[in-house]
């Protein structure tokens, strides 16, 4: 029977190759003399890396952890002495960029998991130290547990950025989640104030969640305090639905209610849902019923404000139809997209009602179909996959996420024209998934994502909502032919790329402040004042920016080191709550909640942001600025921006990733000086 599972499971296949090739590498090292030793490593960490990629191979690992200590894989190294290791040094080793040493460091975790499941005596340390230390462990590293890696991982780990997260879901699962439950919940919440709208893993953390409060062996203390709210929100959002009965009992539960009933029922799984942002598959199962039993009571289970109901009322059969073809219990999360997009009141822009008719009948090519039933299974029908990612996007603009995926560009303009141009937005939409093919243009002439060459992403992105799924790969060739195309052009090809790619309401105007061929910063006190003059209200008449903007900025690491560029889009410049004058900003990588070094951490609640913004006081966000588009006929005040105000930004940009690149900075300062 094994062999036969081995041969109908290529994954398995896999790994029982790699782990014979690891046992006779661990042979070879403990046959080893001790001065031949560090000879016979590399062969060792190489295939442990190559095990440790693939599902069960973290188990098979842990079962040798007495077999790694003999052959001397720690020798000589940090991880000799397990009992002098620190915790909390494990998350910048984790996040590093070495291979071996990220190998070791899983492999000296795995050993410690053996010990503390009792399947291996170490001499120095004990299973509850052990169990102790783990617990540490993931409670430090939590954020990588669900998430997907971010802008600086893909940057600095490559395809590395899964091992960590392999390794730290086999340590979970092995001791508990019950010991980090605290440390999960504020990770959720933190989360889902950003409003994502790809929330799969969000739901997979709630549930572990769930699954340790029903354990009774599971003693969770005060560490689960605030999880009813997640929980409940999943399962049981109202009285009716409270103990999770299921799908089947809970419609029998709707049959025999009255109409007060169903009226507390809709305003309980409302609130549920946008005090989280998350629906319930029994709030579907409340939205279809309600179809046939109580259409007056939609608006009310969607915690519709007068213009959401304003516009369910004009537009009365597109939004029943929607519901009927877009909302399952296994698309839920449509209740919210189609609740914020009648609050933001875009079907009364012509457009968008005939648009999403045609929506509702959109055939999908053969290529769409498989792309989805690939990323989503089968369960739900791929129409219905489809429209639930319209209603989101639609929605929630600023939730568009990249995943792990290189493909920032898209991303942004995909929120953007959810943002801005909706209708923009469908049209792409039905190209890519009726047509498989989009065609847009480039200084008058047309570029077609299926004759264009490869894009900036290598492989076929896969973890993305539904749109992004079918939409991105076309925009990514494009995005990429559009650069070809300026190859032999002098400075930054996005001067003529981004207004061409994201629409007309980008800015002709265009500011770098990087010298492309040597990557040094030039031009920096004007490129500083221009800025000011475009965006700071201080120093543009007081004119808030109308369209948003895309922009180009330096990403650092938490220690302000420089990881790579990064798009994003410039929303809005306003006052917050404390008088301090922020740059608010969509960031299109999955998480903007982020620590760029030397203070510089963004924020994405609690300083007058929107849901999906990120937010920074904006001499911050300005000395991470690289590239950005004006208005040539708005000229600003550039002439009024005090010299401290240019030498706060510089300061920052030199503790930053600016630290190297400012080779003649000093001269220019001592001329632009008064």
């Amino acid at each position: 029977m094994v062999e036969q599972d081995t041969q109908n499971n290529p994954e398995t296949d896999k790994l029982v190759l790699l782990i014979s090739r690891f046992d006779e590498a661990l042979e070879l090292l403990e046959r080893a003399p001790d001065f031949a030793k560090s000879g016979k490593l590399g062969r060792v960490f190489d295939t442990a890396r190559r095990v440790l990629m693939v599902p069960g191979g973290c188990s098979q690992l842990e079962a040798r952890a007495g077999a790694l200590e003999t052959a001397g894989v720690f020798i000589g190294s940090d991880w000799a002495s397990p009992e002098t290791l620190v915790p909390a040094l494990t998350t910048h080793t984790l996040m590093g960029a070495d291979a071996h040493t990220l190998v070791i460091e899983a492999l000296s975790e795995l050993r410690l998991l053996a010990v503390a499941l009792g399947h291996y005596e170490h001499p120095t340390v004990s299973a509850e130290y052990a169990h102790h230390f783990l617990t540490q462990v993931l409670a430090s590293n939590v954020n990588l547990l669900f998430s997907t890696p971010s802008e600086a991982e893909r940057e600095t780990q490559g395809q590395l950025a899964e091992l960590p997260r392999n390794l730290l879901q086999h340590l979970a699962s092995s001791i508990g989640y019950e010991h980090i439950i605290e440390k999960l919940i504020g990770e959720i919440w933190r989360i889902l104030r950003q409003r994502p709208i790809q929330v799969d893993s969000v739901k997979r953390m709630i549930t572990q969640i769930a699954v340790c409060q029903a354990n009774p062996e599971i003693d969770m203390g005060t560490s689960g305090q605030g999880a009813d709210r997640l929980v409940s929100s999943l399962f049981g959002p109202t009285d009716a639905c409270r103990e999770d009965p299921g799908i089947a009992i809970y419609q029998e539960r709707l049959d025999y209610m009255d109409n007060a009933a169903l009226q507390s029922e809709a305003t309980g799984f409302a609130r549920a849902m946008h005090d989280t942002g998350l629906a319930s598959a029994y709030h579907a199962v409340l939205m279809r019923h309600l179809l046939k039993q109580g259409e007056h009571l939609l608006a009310e289970a969607m915690g519709l404000s007068a213009t959401g109901r304003d516009c369910l009322l004009c537009y009365r059969e597109l939004v029943l139809t929607l519901i009927d073809k877009g909302v399952t219990a296994g698309t839920p999360q449509a209740i919210y997209g189609l609740a914020l997009m009648l609050e933001r009141g875009i079907l009364f822009q012509l457009p968008l009602a005939p648009a999403m008719w045609r929506q509702l009948g959109l055939p999908l090519s053969d290529w769409s179909r498989e792309r989805l039933t690939m990323a989503f299974g089968t369960a739900v029908p791929a129409e219905s996959l489809l429209l639930e990612g319209v209603l989101c996007m639609l929605g929630l603009p600023l939730g568009v996420g990249q995943g792990n995926n290189p493909t920032c560009q898209s991303a942004r303009a995909l929120s953007m024209w959810a943002y801005n141009d909706p209708d923009y937005l469908l049209q792409m939409v039905t190209w890519a998934a009726r047509d498989d093919e989009i065609i847009m243009h480039f200084e008058g002439q047309p570029i077609s994502s299926m004759a264009s060459l490869n894009g900036v992403a290598k492989t076929l992105p896969i973890d993305l909502d539904s749109v992004s799924l079918l939409v991105v790969p076309h925009l990514d060739r494009i995005y990429a032919e559009m650069g070809r195309r300026c190859i032999g052009r002098e400075g930054d090809p996005h001067r003529w790329v981004n207004p061409e790619f994201h629409g007309w309401w980008s800015g002709r105007g265009f500011r770098l402040n990087v010298d492309v061929p040597t990557g040094n910063l030039v031009d920096l006190d004007d490129f500083i004042r221009h800025f000011y003059a475009a965006y700071h209200p201080y120093h543009n008449g007081n004119q808030p920016l109308i369209h948003p903007q895309p922009a180009g900025i330096a990403v650092t690491d938490s220690a302000a080191r420089f990881i790579g560029w990064h798009a994003i889009t410039i929303l809005r410049v306003t006052l917050d709550q404390t008088d301090q004058m922020r740059l608010y900003f969509y960031n299109p990588n999955n998480d903007s909640g982020q620590n760029w070094g030397d203070g510089v951490t963004v924020s994405t609640a609690g300083h007058g942001e929107r849901y999906g913004e990120a937010s920074l006081p904006f001499a911050q966000f300005l000395s991470r600025l690289y590239i950005f588009h004006y208005d040539t006929l708005e000229h600003g005040e550039p002439a009024s921006v005090t010299r401290e105000e240019l030498d706060e930004v510089i300061g920052y940009i030199q503790r930053s990733w600016g630290a190297e690149r400012m080779a003649g900075y000093e001269f220019e300062q001592t001329t632009t000086a008064h």
